[in-house]
């Protein structure tokens, strides 16, 4: 199964693909958007980021990046991608959630909004059984916007880098919401309507 394009009330998620690593520069080139995640990346290590993205396409059916745009605009990225590490669990079954979105596309609900469809997208379309999403834990914006898409805190555990970041420390936190409990809480939702 290719990936999908997906929609939501304001944004158009597409596959990622070649026509966007222009748009990929400029989100990895802003120190705030790579606060947590290291620093600011030069054109050659996007370049290299954006194969390894493209890549991920590969690995499991219907799963990877996509691009999100808001009136035509490109306003960041999402992906649902298998899982890397032997501490994150199998692959079978289950995809990491995550979002990187341009700085002025902060604080108007679209990182939730895109994720929203992404586990709707994992969970109904691709038959997953568990979506989860790592951050630091210092990344308070990242685990609010986690926590308000229905994951739920699973654990913080400590990685091994090179160049720490500051509240490094403090570990990282995995976040995870399974299919039984999505579908739970969609009917619960419908109970209420």
């Amino acid at each position: 199964m290719p990936q999908a394009t997906l929609h939501t009330a304001r944004i158009r998620l597409v596959p990622l693909a070649d026509e966007h690593l222009e748009h990929e520069v400029e989100l990895d080139a802003d120190p705030e958007v790579m606060r947590y995640l290291g620093p600011a990346r030069t054109r050659a290590e996007v370049e290299s980021a954006h194969h390894l993205r493209l890549a991920a396409a590969q690995r499991v059916p219907g799963l990877g990046f996509w691009a999100g745009f808001v009136d035509g605009d490109f306003v960041g990225w999402w992906i649902l991608e298998p899982p890397e590490r032997a501490d994150q669990g199998p692959v079978a079954g289950q995809a990491e959630l995550g979002y990187r979105l341009l700085r002025r596309y902060w604080r108007r609900g679209l990182a939730s909004e895109g994720a929203r469809e992404l586990i709707r997208h994992g969970f109904e379309d691709l038959g997953l059984t568990r979506i989860f999403a790592e951050t630091m834990a210092v990344n308070e914006a990242s685990r609010a916007t986690m926590a308000s898409v229905g994951l739920r805190y699973v654990r913080t555990f400590h990685l091994d880098f090179g160049h720490p970041l500051p509240g490094t420390e403090l570990g990282e936190v995995e976040y995870a919401l399974t299919r039984e409990d999505w579908l739970a809480g969609r009917s619960k939702g419908a109970d209420r309507d």
